[in-house]
């Protein structure tokens, strides 16, 4: 099947509208200090249009299943929300792929979801929350769902959830405890050997990888100091992280991931809906503004293509529908320019 030269958007999320009712049953009107946003399939593929996304890999964001306190209520919308996920590409070929969602990793219905939307349903991967109620990736009692996915070389998206403490009153979870959250995650996985004991598994940090790129090095000489290992091994392990784009393609984040990302690491986020379009155009077109043609090609679609070999030969959008939105993200691009501060 042929490769297309649209963009493949590996983080945006689904909010189907039972999913927003359970939410709001258990008075969860917000995530990381926004309130949920509107999520419809036209809805998506408009947004899709516009930042020239051929084809998004989909996820249910924080708080996945972990408002439920109930296992076999976690594990059943889990089930609920995967076969809902998995009738989108159905419904619109080339258009969409997903990661499954799971309950908590450490239970045995976990590695069970995992089996089941990646090799019944036909699951793109898997999304875990960096932490689920105070408990971390990489904590023990995750193994089984480990081999599970290394068995299966399951691409596995880490998305940040609240952090286990209270929020300090006027930061937004989302604006910075997010990307610790990642971080912890991060440090964890290689701290305790996980990314090394499963090598099958590709893990995509989500925005940048939080803090990782730019902290590695002093990440990498703590853990050596603990474990007596070589601080390059150590390093080594953090760079097999994969990274997403989203919300952070600006020109301070933006070198500091592609100078510590090996090539082929680094692949397009928008995470709408959470990030409104204007977001999304703002960080598309720093991707536009400050990465040359043969990197952005690899970052826009290349780059998951090589983890999503099915979504490869997705259809484009018809000429009216691309000439529109070009306009429109031309002139999102003069937008990015104007409030960029100076570089000299």
């Amino acid at each position: 099947m042929p490769r297309s030269s649209g963009r493949v958007d590996v983080h945006q999320h689904v909010l189907p509208p039972f999913y927003r009712d359970l939410l709001a049953r258990a008075g969860i009107a917000g995530v990381g200090g926004r309130a949920l946003p509107d999520w419809s399939t036209g809805a998506a593929l408009d947004l899709m249009d516009l930042l020239g996304i051929t084809t998004a890999v989909v996820s249910v964001s924080a708080p996945g299943t972990g408002f439920l306190s109930d296992p076999e209520e976690a594990a059943g919308l889990a089930r609920r929300l995967n076969d809902f996920c998995a009738s989108l590409p159905a419904g619109h070929p080339g258009r969409f792929g997903w990661f499954a969602t799971l309950p908590a990793p450490g239970t045995a219905a976990c590695a069970a979801e995992a089996e089941r939307a990646l090799d019944e349903l036909g699951a793109d991967g898997v999304v875990l929350l960096a932490n689920n109620g105070g408990t971390y990736l990489g904590a023990e009692g995750q193994d089984a769902l480990w081999r599970s996915l290394d068995e299966r070389g399951a691409t596995v998206l880490i998305h940040p959830a609240e952090l286990p403490a209270p929020a300090v009153d006027g930061i937004p979870p989302f604006a910075a405890d997010f990307l610790l959250d990642t971080t912890r995650a991060a440090y964890l996985l290689v701290r305790r050997g996980v990314v090394r004991r499963h090598p099958g598994i590709r893990f995509v940090l989500s925005h940048g990888g939080g803090f990782v790129p730019y902290a590695s090095h002093r990440l990498a000489v703590t853990i050596a100091a603990e474990a007596g290992r070589s601080p390059l091994d150590v390093l080594d392990d953090f760079r097999s992280f994969y990274f997403d784009t989203a919300l952070s393609s600006s020109p301070a984040a933006l070198p500091s991931l592609l100078a510590f990302a090996r090539p082929g690491h680094v692949l397009f986020g928008s995470d709408w809906p959470f990030a409104p379009a204007p977001a999304g155009q703002y960080f598309a077109n720093g991707l536009k503004t400050g990465v040359a043609p043969k990197m952005l090609a690899a970052i826009d679609h290349a780059n998951a293509e090589a983890l999503f070999p099915r979504l490869g030969g997705a259809p484009v959008p018809a000429a009216r529908t691309r000439l529109r939105h070009v306009v429109r993200r031309a002139g999102a691009r003069v937008l990015f320019t104007l409030v960029q501060p100076g570089t000299d």
